[in-house]
């Protein structure tokens, strides 16, 4: 299926930028919704809710938990809704465009995560495989069991090696260096692990800290999708910048996806915004490391699982591909047993998500995790308004998106909000639930 190039839009923007100067919406506001979508046609949208869900979307610029904000509605192949509203800088107050740059952070998971089952249909590894295989680094991995009275791990060998479903799953046992107070985390934390200038610097540091757990039994958001990356190098021979260019946002005409912004495109690149302690309200968040101001000249290491930056448009592109069963205007990405295989729960008896990518803490109830995607299993006890068998994922600056093949849609939403220190919102819950109430029976 082609993704249709035809718009609709209530646009509903309040005249939030004048009466927050934040300069003008990039939707024209509408005194009648312009829903084409019929309203007996089966899994259409009411006009009325299309305007509520972006009234309610424009509104969290009003309410100010975001400066800038951009959503997407999109089903059977065709965009009901599409949204901006606020600003993606505020030097000028530059509005929030359809061609505005993001950083996606780990919406580069799922990302990832395709590129490796590329490999994966090729016949180049069993998820049963060892991680080993291709990471020989890996092989003297030990499993943090505890601390001695000097605050010492205290070490045993893992009851087997990470396998690469366990990798893909963030059930081996990897840190992150985001949260925990333990020793594998600090040392992530302390060693700058995450700031490494090569993913090959970043395998032999990861190879000296121990696991949080013995592989399989838990999960815990962890590094591992950088680890995925390097397989992707090991595998291929490429760069892993140059497999994703070459294998990946090419054929699907992901033009401005990337692990940074070329100088021409910095204009259309949104700041961050985020609260620290002597600013209570959602401002300007100004970079100390350059390995953050994705720039070519000043990344890092290419991380598959936070590096990428890219637009509305190419993430349009990315999910309708994986709605489409691997597929997108001609161009074959997966098979679509694959990207049944992603979406199928892989979580140990007892594991719970406590992240979703853009936020901690969430409610976990009813959700599983598979191949580099979290999974709506029970939409009631989740308290989640999508169909079971939908699939999400998020990003630190807050950008989410959820896919619901039962209903033939996906829902993207790019913001650049950090809400460490500030109130929490659940951006992904809170619009679920208007389109779901806009979608008719």
């Amino acid at each position: 299926m082609a993704l249709a190039t035809r718009f609709v839009s209530a646009a509903v923007c309040f005249g939030l930028a004048g009466a927050l100067g934040l300069g003008a919406c990039t939707s024209a506001p509408a005194a009648e919704p312009a829903n084409t979508l019929s309203l007996t046609e089966p899994g259409g949208f009411t006009p009325e809710g299309i305007a509520a869900l972006e009234a309610a979307m424009a509104n969290e610029v009003a309410l100010g938990h975001v400066k800038g904000i951009a959503t997407r509605l999109v089903q059977h192949g065709e965009i009901v809704s599409d949204m901006q509203a606020g600003v993606r800088r505020v030097e000028d107050s530059a509005p929030i465009t359809e061609d505005t740059i993001y950083r996606i952070y780990s919406m580069s998971k799922p990302i990832t995560g395709v590129a490796l089952l590329m490999l994966y249909e090729e016949g180049a590894f069993t998820l049963d495989d060892p991680v080993t295989k291709f990471v020989p680094e890996f092989a003297n991995l030990k499993v943090m069991t505890g601390v001695d009275e000097a605050g010492a791990p205290l070490l045993t060998d893992p009851d087997h090696i990470p396998t690469m479903r366990e990798v893909m799953t963030h059930t081996a046992g990897f840190a992150y260096g985001l949260f925990g107070d333990d020793v594998a985390n600090n040392m992530f934390r302390d060693q700058a692990i995450m700031q490494s200038p090569d993913l090959d610097t970043f395998i032999d540091k990861v190879a000296d800290v121990p696991l949080l757990f013995q592989p399989g039994t838990k999960w815990s958001y962890s590094a591992s999708v950088d680890v995925q990356g390097y397989v992707v190098q090991q595998i291929s021979g490429m760069r892993f910048g140059e497999f994703l260019d070459t294998r990946l946002f090419e054929p699907l005409r992901m033009t401005d996806t990337g692990f940074y912004v070329p100088a021409d495109d910095l204009d259309r690149f949104s700041d961050a915004f985020g609260y620290v302690p002597d600013q209570p309200e959602l401002g300007l968040v100004k970079y100390d490391r350059p390995t953050v101001q994705f720039r070519k000249e000043t990344i890092g290491m290419e991380s598959g699982g936070g590096g990428l930056v890219g637009t509305m448009e190419d993430y349009t592109r990315f999910c309708q591909m994986l709605l489409n069963g691997g597929e997108l205007d001609g161009v074959r990405i997966l098979k679509p047993e694959t990207v049944d295989l992603m979406r199928t729960n892989m979580l140990p008896d007892g594991a719970k998500l406590f992240s979703d990518g853009a936020q901690q803490n969430l409610k976990t109830d009813g959700l599983g995790f598979g191949l580099n995607v979290g999974l709506v299993l029970d939409p009631e006890a989740s308290e989640m308004a999508q169909a079971a068998g939908s699939y999400f994922w998020g990003g630190a600056a807050g950008t989410w998106f959820w896919i619901d093949p039962e209903n033939d849609l996906f829902f993207i939403g790019m913001i650049q909000r950090f809400s460490w220190n500030g109130p929490e919102v659940d951006f992904r819950r809170n619009s679920a639930h208007v389109v779901y109430d806009a979608l008719v029976e």
